[in-house]
């Protein structure tokens, strides 16, 4: 839901530079598929280890964790706890896509097209739990905090964000705006040149940030309406939304209604695609469990550990990892700081 939820809002592009010295909440599983999705082999395989565990999230979080805080940028993770039982549906849904996507992908390695290869690969990506473990150990090998929400992720995110204790959620996904979410900056891990389309020339591709205030303001809307516009799209919890009603009509419809969202719903005939009452996801949005006592304390980095786990436990090259840490000590030479530890305090 969330690209199309993008198509109404006010997108602002910034330069890495405006993050210097913020605290950014990361939404982990969101990168960590973004990793799982781009950091591939020619043939669309996952990158693995001499044992066959996949290195694809361990590889992007190494990077992207050295680089932004290499930026001053500070960030803490935020991790998924107990999918919602309204969610259920949509992640059966997903998976009835990945299978397909395989089935694509077996169909092209059969016919040696690397590219369709590549192309449906990416869609079969699997966050195990494993991967999620190892992603933790990592992020606290680095001395960043490890926030496990007790549900979703991007709302436990935007809470922290509600309470002063960050400037906003790193994120590609607009759905945190339902989680009242005051700042979304999106791709943070993707900074830099991007492949064009057409394949022979490039674009650069800046963060950008989306701001909840402005955006009400800009649609003419309250919070609840905007969940009630995301209800009529499709969310998480009601995919696909309603058949033949794309973001403009939907807002459309949400200014007509106002907060009579009972007759917004009946004038849709929500009954007729849903077995669950719009009630039902509109109080899971508003009310989805978050920890108020989270944790948000950075440690000294422990580049004993960091190696441990990706050059002994993962046959990661030696003098990558170390070139990786010695960029952080490099940055911190220039600002004049006693050791690399004191980079993430």
């Amino acid at each position: 839901m969330g690209v199309a939820l993008t198509e109404l809002l006010l997108i602002k592009e910034i330069e890495l530079g405006f993050l210097h010295n913020k605290v950014l909440i990361v939404d982990a599983p969101m990168w960590l598929y973004q990793f799982l999705s781009s950091i591939r082999q020619r043939d669309g395989s996952l990158l693995t280890d001499s044992k066959g565990n996949v290195t694809s999230h361990l590889i992007g979080l190494l990077a992207r964790i050295s680089n932004l805080t290499q930026q001053d940028i500070k960030l803490a993770f935020v991790f998924d706890g107990k999918p919602p039982k309204l969610k259920h549906m949509t992640l059966e849904k997903r998976k009835e896509t990945k299978i397909e996507a395989q089935k694509k992908f077996e169909k092209a390695r059969e016919r040696e097209d690397l590219e369709l290869m590549k192309k449906y690969a990416a869609r079969t990506s699997r966050l195990t739990d494993e991967m999620i473990e190892e992603a933790k150990k990592l992020v606290g090998a680095f001395g960043l905090p490890v926030i496990n929400a007790p549900s979703e992720a991007e709302a436990q995110a935007s809470f922290i964000v509600k309470n002063d204790d960050a400037f906003a959620i790193a994120t590609n996904d607009a759905d945190a705006l339902l989680f009242e979410a005051p700042k979304i900056v999106r791709n943070l891990n993707m900074a830099g040149k991007k492949k064009r389309k057409d394949k022979l020339s490039y674009e650069t591709i800046n963060p950008d940030i989306i701001d909840l205030k402005d955006n009400l303001h800009h649609l003419e809307i309250k919070q609840e309406q905007l969940i009630a516009l995301a209800m009529l799209i499709g969310t998480d919890y009601n995919s696909g939304g309603i058949k033949g009603i794309g973001p403009k009509t939907a807002l459309k419809l949400v200014k007509a209604y106002g907060t009579n969202f009972e007759a917004l719903f009946n004038e849709v005939k929500w009954d007729n695609f849903f077995d669950f009452s719009w009630q039902e996801v509109f109080e899971l949005i508003k009310n989805i469990p978050i920890d108020n006592d989270y944790n948000l304390k950075w440690t000294n980095a422990d580049d004993g550990k960091i190696m441990k786990l990706l050059v002994d436990g993962h046959d990661f090259s030696e003098e990558r990892v170390k070139n990786q840490i010695e960029g952080l000590v490099k940055e911190k030479s220039k600002k004049n700081q006693k050791g690399l530890s004191d980079f993430f305090n």
